[in-house]
């Protein structure tokens, strides 16, 4: 184990704005440019150190017989902080390995303890340590949250499969990268105050958002654009994007705290899901801009997009021995430049203009693409054919060519998107390029004497640019870095911290840039970006101590440079930070570095990958750079938006000045019979009262309660004499009742100190239910004197008719009385005979379930365990033999329908009286949305359903909507509420209880299901294993995937023997068997006894062929090795094998020279002479290679029978990759959808 520790380094807002007074009108008139005077930042830089890192590896012996259901690492250092790992050996409730970061001293760190970390987690695969899998993420810890990583980090099959090379004699390696950074104390800090500038709130993953939106408002001349957008008073910022943009612009340009951008994604078209899903800065940068670019035509503003983003290249086709060239002039917003293999900007440009020869081998290419070129009677003929593919019968000449890009004119704002994530053939996956990657302040696109331009280009323009934003996955920067000064008539240029270089002539260049990063690997990350938003230079002094000379005025030079204040920018969200030069711009070119160590340690040298990089540049050009950076101010404001928003601060400052008071007063509701009358079958069924639709009564706390009564005297006209206030009390069932009156004696204490005694959970709010009693003219009276023996009690009618549930009144009724005594009472306040005989019931709860009790009636109150605030539910008593003839012929089964049906007002007003814990299930729909899993975004069709339907219940109603005879031929899979997409796996046979299990996920309900119709049953389908097997034929150059169903108790045997049913075979005797295939490498053959059971074939191929006749009779002396493709790849001045295509064996024999192999595999593979003559061959281990001639003897390089990881001792074939890829559906997973960016408004 070792542990590397460096030394240590030391250790929400609400939105609000400023809007500025102003009589200015609203008229729109044409953009005015005015060159942007800025005022100096006076904010001191504060020197940031280089966060700490280590990297720390654990060895785990005896790994498989780990019993504890935990296991952590020992505690290792990392920023002056204690970490450990927390391993989950056998799953954390999945079957995968789980694996987390952990804060080992976590219950012993004080109260609000908070830290941040970079970090990696690997399992590192001890043969080829390429196929090491890691895991990066980033995360804040604190006490709620004080473990973090990842729950799925590799399947368990894969880690305990010996043959993987992740297990090796039983011992696992784990390692961990931390990076440790400082926390900005969010609620101290002030941007606003530090910086000048202020950030943008996240609503959930809208970071990339967000360092776009920070970098077009620093482009004055795009803001004063959207400023010019036509919009009106009667807009609404949800529905105008050109609205919503203006009032963030506006709100960024004058506000002292972080901005929202609700209202921004509203007018978007977008949802909740869509604030939670992150997506790729550079598509929401061109989806924006086109947007934009739409709904500016017509306008003053029409063309301002293209005019600051558009470039134009030439794409041209030119022939060596024709005088002939095609081109054809396209446009651009932004240009996609190479990072892998490129060490920086320029070296990306010489490739992105790189001329493409079109010879040789690739003629053929040319012909396909309409280069084949005609015998013509002119050159002109050959012109047009040329053009438009026109072929004649002829003798066809083929034509050398050459094609390529070349720039025709550069926009004045130029927009370079990295290319930071590419498709990996090799592994199925996207991965993120980290690679080093430069770029320049200053970016020279003359250089080389025009090289990137072509020949039509204006050369007048000087394509001279500034780095003016750089955008990072994570971050978006600004930096001031050079210094212009005027010396004794010369222009002097001042270039990072040891460069200095002088410029005579006219053209000086400020250097200044925006950058956005991307922080994180593919799984996950964050966007931020630094940006200088002016580019002009901000002195603390003058020069004013030059001296003559050229000697003395480097000196004084130097003087300047220390002089001059360097404005870097870190807009990370709602934070606006300073930032030193070092993180500014080494950290964003990625790559890698040496961490800090501890001298006095045994440390092992190793670099730690850089994951924050840049990901977008935008840069000036420096001609342009008046036009670009103007003076935007309040006269390019519409005055409805400046009215607007000034209305919204008055309404914010009102509900700070609220909640500054809050604890001066309190709120008193008050429930009457009328409230209870009016909602009770309307807006709830269960308990008595919605309180959030009751009178509330906003109160000082520090007012009488018997001065409030006079208050309600006024509002419902009741004497104060006649009033009664009752206390609600929350039961245990979760049931809210009237629970006792209140005394004489708490009426004359204050309404603050009556809230305090009545409300032990210490809510706002104190709830009342106000008592009245009338007399026979239906006018209050006093109400009645209570005792002990009195018993409030509430009534609820029913009719099973009408299905309906009413509140019919209340009464006071005697402990020792019985329920026969009142039944006369009850029929007159239903409107029945006197006696007409009613049946009585207790509603007593209604979460997690339904309670209603039928309440004898010869027994007394007391003994039925009657009190104060209980409910007393009555109907029609029924005959027997009429309760057929209703739906729910009594109030239990009322009450149960009401609980279970969905999509439903009442259903859902009645749940918010219930624990907050519970609140999921209002939310369930009544309306299920069936989908066929082939087409998962389109519904099929809907179905009414109650949320306790059993399984059984629901794939019935779905067979009968199908009109499929047998239910158990349907399978569902659910939703997933945050993908909107259907989870991976669909749900087992009987293997959840209820429709709301099936609809619920991770703490949210859908209303979506998803089904497939089985051509078996499922219970068959669960009771045998799936595989899917790739048969390669032995004469025929195809492979066809077959789906074999077995039992699970089946063999390999079984598989193979239904296999021969349905493939073609080269003879009836041929035998068969079954490979392993991965990263195109034989893993592994599997053994005809061998259980199908736990054989996975997800992750890796399972190929079946034939056995060849030679390798069934092999001599004592002959081996069958491993033939592999393979190409070679330098990534980093480091040499990387490659492997492709199809591997396969190969019987040799002792004394058998390379020549006499390469014959037998040429016959094999069918390569033709002119091909195969560029093939080498080289014997490979553990992925390095031996170059073989053709005298020599294979068998001696394989001598050993008994090496382990046979798969990595193999002759490889290199050669370039230009085999067919075949769509192996086998590797995929069950659901692949991708979400684009989409502006919908």
């Amino acid at each position: 184990m070792t542990v590397m520790t460096p030394a240590p380094i030391d250790q929400q807002e609400d939105e609000e704005m400023l809007v500025p007074q102003s009589d200015l009108t609203d008229n729109h008139q044409p953009m005015e440019v005015v060159s942007q005077a800025e005022n100096a930042n006076t904010v001191e830089n504060q020197p940031v150190e280089d966060p700490p890192s280590s990297r720390f590896t654990w060895k785990i012996d005896n790994f498989s017989r780990l019993n504890t259901k935990k296991h952590y690492s020992d505690v290792f250092v990392v920023g002056g902080y204690k970490w450990r790992i927390l391993l989950f050996p056998k799953g954390n409730n999945v079957d995968h390995l789980s694996m987390y970061l952990d804060v080992a001293d976590s219950a012993s760190l004080p109260y609000g303890w908070s830290r941040y970390a970079q970090f990696s987690l690997a399992v590192v695969n001890q043969i080829h340590s390429k196929y090491s899998i890691r895991k990066d993420t980033q995360h804040q810890f604190n006490a709620r949250e004080s473990d973090w990583g990842f729950t799925s980090f590799m399947p368990l099959g894969e880690l305990y499969d010996p043959c993987r090379g992740y297990l090796v004699n039983d011992t696992l390696v784990v390692e961990a990268e931390v990076v440790v950074r400082k926390i900005v104390d969010y609620w101290a800090y002030d941007s606003k105050k530090e910086t000048g500038y202020v950030g943008l709130k996240n609503q959930g993953a809208t970071c990339y958002m967000n360092s776009l939106l920070q970098t077009l408002y620093h482009i004055p001349y795009f803001r004063k654009a959207v400023y010019h957008m036509p919009t009106t008073e009667n807009d609404m910022p949800s529905g105008s994007i050109p609205l919503a943009l203006q009032g963030l612009f506006y709100k960024l340009q004058y506000s002292d705290s972080s901005v929202a951008t609700k209202e921004l994604t509203k007018s978007f078209g977008w949802d909740t899901y869509d604030s939670f899903m992150q997506h790729d800065v550079q598509e929401l940068n061109r989806v924006l801009c086109e947007k934009l670019e739409d709904k500016m035509k017509g306008t003053v503003v029409e063309g301002t997009i293209q005019q600051l983003f558009e470039g134009h290249h030439m794409n041209y086709i030119e022939c060596i021995n024709v005088d002939y060239k095609s081109t054809r002039k396209e446009s651009f917003y932004d240009l996609q430049l190479d990072v892998k293999g490129c060490r920086d900007v320029y070296a990306s440009f010489d490739k992105y203009v790189e001329v493409e020869r079109l010879e040789g081998d690739n003629k053929y290419q040319a012909e396909q693409y309409g280069l084949q070129l005609e015998q013509c009677s002119s050159v002109q003929e050959l012109h047009q054919r040329l053009l438009f593919g026109q072929h004649g019968q002829n003798v066809y000449l083929f034509i050398d060519a050459k094609k390529g890009v070349l720039f025709i004119d550069f926009p004045p704002v130029l927009q370079l998107q990295l290319k930071r994530f590419e498709y990996d053939f090799m592994r199925d996956t996207m991965v993120k390029i980290n690679d080093r990657y430069e770029f320049p302040l200053q970016l020279d696109l003359d250089r080389d004497d025009g090289k990137f331009l072509s020949p039509e280009a204006d050369r007048s323009v000087r394509n001279l640019y500034t780095l003016h934003s750089d955008i990072k996955k994570d971050s978006i920067w600004t930096l001031f870095e050079v210094a212009d000064a005027q010396f004794n008539g010369q222009k002097i240029l001042l270039y990072g911290s040891s460069t200095l270089i002088l410029v005579s002539g006219t053209h000086i260049y400020e250097f200044a840039y925006s950058v956005l990063v991307h922080s994180g690997g593919v799984h996950g990350g964050h966007y931020y970006a630094y940006i200088r938003p002016t580019l002009s230079d901000q002195w603390y002094g003058s020069s004013s101590e030059a001296s003559q000379g050229v000697f003395p005025m480097l000196i004084a030079l130097r003087v300047l440079y220390l002089q001059l204040a360097y404005a870097r920018y870190k807009f990370d969200d709602e934070r606006v930070t300073k930032e030193d030069m070092k993180k500014a711009l080494e950290e964003q070119y990625g790559g890698e570095e040496l961490p800090q160590t501890n001298p006095g340690f045994n440390n092992t040298p190793f670099k730690f990958t850089k994951y924050s990089n840049a990901y977008m540049l935008v840069y000036i050009r420096e001609s342009d750079k008046d036009k670009i950076i103007c003076n935007v101010d309040e006269k390019d404001i519409a005055e409805h938006l400046r009215e607007r928003l000034k209305k919204e601060q008055e309404e914010k400052e009102h509900k700070k000045k609220e909640k500054a008071e809050a604890h001066l007063y309190t709120i008193i509701k008050v429930a009457r019979d009328d409230d209870l009358a009016e909602q009770i079958g309307k807006d709830i069924c269960f308990d008595l009262v919605d309180h959030d639709k009751v009178r509330s009564f906003h109160i000082q706390k520090q007012m009488p309660f018997n001065v409030f009564k006079e208050e309600v005297a006024r509002e419902f006209g009741i004497p104060v004499q006649f009033q009664r206030f009752w206390l609600w009390a929350k039961r245990q069932n979760h049931t809210y009742r009237p629970n006792r009156p209140l005394t004489p004696l708490e009426e004359t204490q204050s309404v603050g100190a009556l809230k305090e005694v009545s409300n032990k959970v210490h809510n706002a709010e104190l709830k009342l239910f106000l008592e009245v009693e009338l007399g026979l003219d239906l006018r209050p009276i006093a109400p009645p004197y209570k005792t002990k023996e009195d018993i409030l009690l509430f009534f609820k009618h029913y009719d099973p008719e009408k299905e309906e549930l009413s509140y019919v009144g209340r009464l006071f009724v005697k402990s020792a009385g019985k329920p026969i005594e009142i039944l006369s009472r009850l029929n007159k306040m239903a409107g029945y005979a006197p006696d007409e005989e009613i049946n009585l019931y207790e509603e007593i709860k209604f979460e997690p379930s339904v309670m209603c009790e039928p309440i004898d009636k010869k027994i007394t109150f007391r003994a039925s365990q009657l009190e104060d605030g209980d409910i007393v539910c009555f109907q029609k008593s029924l005959p027997v033999e009429s309760t057929n003839q209703y739906r729910y012929p009594d109030v239990p089964s009322f009450l149960e329908y009401v609980h279970n049906r969905q999509n439903n007002a009442v259903f859902g007003f009645c749940l918010k009286l219930i624990n907050s814990t519970a609140k999921h299930l209002g939310l369930l729909p009544g309306v299920v949305h069936f989908r066929s899993l082939e087409k998962p975004k389109e519904d099929d069709f809907c179905l009414e359903m109650s949320r306790l339907y059993t399984y059984d219940d629901v794939v019935e109603r779905v067979a009968q909507q199908l009109g499929l005879d047998d239910p158990t031929k349907i399978r569902l899979t659910s939703h997933n509420c945050y993908s909107q997409e259907p989870k991976p796996q669909p749900i087992k046979y009987r293997g959840v209880d209820h429709l709301s299990d099936m609809l619920f996920h991770c703490n949210q309900t859908s209303d979506i299901l998803y089904f497939e119709v089985l051509d078996i049953p499922l219970p068959e389908l669960q009771g045998l294993k799936t595989l899917k097997v790739a048969f390669h034929h032995a004469t025929k150059d195809e492979v066809v995937i077959h789906t074999i169903r077995l039992p699970k108790q089946s063999t390999v045997g079984d598989v193979i023997n239904d296999l021969k049913t349905k493939v073609e075979l080269s003879h009836p005797d041929a035998e068969l068997r079954l490979l392993e295939v991965f990263y195109n490498k034989i893993y592994k053959i599997f053994p005809p006894n061998e259980k199908i059971e736990n054989i996975n074939d997800q992750y890796w191929t399972l190929r079946a062929e034939e056995i060849p006749e030679e390798e069934k009779n092999l001599g004592p002396n002959d081996r069958l090795i491993h033939v592999y493709h393979f190409t070679k790849e330098t990534a980093q001045n480091q040499m990387q094998i490659l492997n492709f295509g199809e591997p396969f064996f190969l019987v040799i024999h002792e004394g058998e020279t390379l020549a006499e192999i390469k014959v037998r595999i040429q016959r094999k593979l069918q390569v033709p002479d002119e091909e195969f003559a560029k093939w080498k061959f080289a014997f490979l281990s553990l992925g390095r290679p031996e170059y073989l001639q053709d005298s020599d003897i294979v068998s001696s390089r394989f001598q050993r029978r008994d090496v382990y990881g046979a798969w990595e001792q193999y002759l490889g074939l290199e050669h370039s990759d230009n085999i067919p890829k075949r769509a192996y559906a086998i590797n995929q997973n069950r659901h692949t959808f991708e979400k684009p960016v989409k502006i919908y408004n």
